[in-house]
């Protein structure tokens, strides 16, 4: 004898395909003697929804905390890179030899000035490094020199020693064309 099941029977995968319906919520009453007229209701402003904001941990870090502690971490290899290569660079650099042949004089003297002048751009570089960090750590870091507002994450990502917005930057930028026209 062969049951035949129906749909008020129970099997395991009957109730994995049925579900629930939706409950309607009630209506909500209105205190006896209010009652809303149309020109009331039309004047009513729509129920505005906030948004719940989530409640920080204490000890967590935001995304923009995080991105400013990578960039920290970038800024000290780069630093310790640096530091590094001049050092290496201050050993290697050929002392004032003097050549029989003036070619190789007037050559010697350019490779020597060009290493120092590599050495300068990088010496302000580290200022500008230690600079940054040192703003990171006093909470200052990331904030437009010029007009005191946040500099954009992704700006201080691609250049992180920048103390200007890309406003303020560019800005500069076009008054250093105009003063040299």
């Amino acid at each position: 004898m062969t049951k035949k099941k129906t749909a008020g029977t129970s099997t395991k995968a009957g109730k994995a395909q049925r579900s629930k319906p939706a409950r309607l919520s009630k209506p909500a009453r209105r205190p006896e003697g209010k009652k809303t007229t149309p020109e009331k209701a039309a004047k009513k402003p729509p129920a505005v929804i906030k948004p719940v904001a989530k409640k920080k941990k204490p000890g967590a870090l935001t995304y923009r905390d995080k991105k400013l502690q990578e960039i920290k971490k970038k800024l000290l290899g780069q630093k310790e890179a640096l530091l590094a290569e001049a050092e290496e660079a201050l050993n290697a650099l050929p002392g004032q030899t003097v050549f029989p042949d003036m070619g190789d004089q007037a050559t010697a003297e350019t490779d020597r000035n060009f290493m120092l002048r590599l050495r300068s751009r990088e010496q302000k570089l580290l200022k500008k490094i230690e600079d940054a960090v040192e703003r990171i750590d006093c909470n200052t870091f990331g904030i437009c020199d010029d007009c005191g507002e946040a500099i954009d994450i992704r700006r201080l990502v691609a250049r992180p020693v920048t103390t200007l917005c890309i406003e303020c930057k560019t800005q500069q930028e076009e008054e250093e064309k105009l003063r040299e026209t």
